[in-house]
């Protein structure tokens, strides 16, 4: 089921998971049935791929003309895969530099469809002849920055691919682009001892220094959203890290519960992983909201950056297990 309109701009505007994009269509389905949902292909070979929404894909050979959503084509890019001919979603940001989402894709290399939702130009899409198109899927069977209103055009153009990045942990979701990655000619395995190592150093952290309530949040002018961890494919990571992630208990639309800054104080915490893209306000915006300075983590200084929309890769997730390794070692107890 679809999101509504406002609750489509919500997550658009603070989370970065707003206005969710089209169902799959069945033309997609171009191979036969029973395609080993792990992938096939690689270099050289023919191309064969099941996405999460079971739609099989065949080529015959690995395409060279990928259109990905930003996110998708620079984690594709950290296992080594760069036959991208476009790109849609925020490339671009607000100060005219590079979106950290995009992370070491070089934008003059592609051509970008549209930096926000909704803009996705049909007429740019065609002219690049794609033969494969790639996005996240945060509900079920909903291409992520595919519009609604145009999918049926788009879906007729190329093959799509839809991964699931919601409501599983980060490490199957990685392990799922792997194996995309494996088929498109990767290297499936880039920048996996890095991320394990630091995977190793927050189970260190939380053994050396347990008992810490880490909230995860993100801020507005005039709400805190507290982000539920079996939602958030790196919290509930974290859960299974032995991380002491806070579960909301008054979740509203499925993603997180919404605090007025009279009632930020509900939850208890030592640490609070704080949304640091631009469309969320940051520490030194919530100097004068009273309750936000009284907190017991704010008080410390135990604030941790975090951004709640991941790069899913091995490369693209080691530094946030780094940060929160770190961020762990070094925070007290200070919530009661």
């Amino acid at each position: 089921m679809s999101l509504n309109v406002s609750r489509r701009g919500l997550l658009a505007g603070v989370l970065g998971l707003g206005a969710l994009g089209a169902l799959a269509a069945c033309g997609d389905d171009t191979s036969e049935s029973g395609t080993d949902p792990a992938a096939s292909g690689g270099a050289g070979g023919p191309f064969a791929f099941t996405d999460d929404r079971g739609t099989n894909v065949s080529l015959p050979a690995a395409p060279k003309k990928i259109v990905a959503y930003v996110g998708t084509a620079a984690a594709l890019h950290d296992f080594g895969v760069t036959a991208f001919a476009g790109t849609f979603g925020p490339v671009k940001a607000a100060d005219g530099g590079k979106d950290p989402l995009a992370g070491d894709l070089d934008p003059s290399k592609s051509e970008s469809l549209g930096n926000a939702w909704g803009e996705f130009n049909i007429e740019k899409y065609a002219a690049l002849r794609p033969e494969l198109l790639i996005t996240n899927m945060y509900e079920a069977n909903q291409l992520w920055y595919v519009p609604e209103d145009s999918k049926d055009k788009i879906l007729a153009l190329a093959p799509s691919v839809g991964l699931t990045v919601s409501r599983t942990s980060l490490a199957k979701v990685i392990e799922r682009y792997a194996a995309l990655a494996k088929a498109l000619g990767g290297d499936p395995a880039a920048g996996k001892a890095r991320f394990d190592t630091a995977a190793e150093a927050v189970k260190a952290a939380v053994k050396a220094n347990g008992g810490l309530k880490v909230l995860a949040a993100s801020a507005s002018p005039d709400l805190l959203y507290v982000s539920d961890p079996k939602v958030y494919g790196e919290l509930s990571y974290y859960q299974e890290l032995g991380v002491e992630v806070i579960a909301p208990t008054a979740v509203s639309g499925g993603y997180f519960e919404n605090l007025s800054w009279e009632n930020a104080d509900k939850y208890k915490a030592d640490v609070i992983l704080l949304d640091n893209r631009a469309q969320a306000l940051q520490p030194k915006d919530l100097t004068a909201k009273p309750t936000w300075a009284n907190l017991p983590a704010v008080k410390a200084g135990q604030i941790v950056p975090w951004q709640s929309e991941p790069r899913f890769s091995y490369t693209g997730c080691a530094g946030a297990l780094e940060t929160l390794a770190k961020a762990l070692t070094g925070a007290k107890k200070v919530a009661s």
